[in-house]
């Protein structure tokens, strides 16, 4: 099992999850992280850090797709290993529906806050 940041995080990008990382697997977008799986030691310690509650374990079927996504943009994008400052709209983005379809960029983000 691994675990899969889905699209809750977009626009949110909270990063506190970030923070608590041991391994440091997670990597930046433009307006959303995701965890490299093959880094993932499966600790959990990010779930629950999530203001935005968009860390999933991968055997939630609601992460298929988002698994695919992660381990795709995790080869793209760098690596991020401290907590940024969050948008400062992230907070009206929380629990918004339909935000990959109408938000994600594919363009990398900054790897250091």
């Amino acid at each position: 099992m691994t675990y899969v940041v889905t699209e809750q995080c977009i626009k949110c990008k909270y990063m506190d999850c970030v923070e608590v990382c041991p391994v440091d697997c997670f990597y930046v977008g433009e307006n959303m992280l995701v965890i490299n799986p093959d880094e993932c030691i499966d600790c959990g310690v990010c779930e629950p850090e999530c203001p935005a509650e968009a860390i999933l374990p991968d055997t939630d079927r609601r992460t298929d797709a988002w698994a695919r996504l992660n381990r795709d943009y995790a080869t793209q994008w760098p690596n991020i290993t401290r907590k940024g400052t969050p948008p400062e709209d992230a907070d009206a983005w929380r629990g918004v529906a339909d935000k990959f379809s109408r938000f994600f960029s594919p363009a990398p983000g900054k790897d250091q806050p």
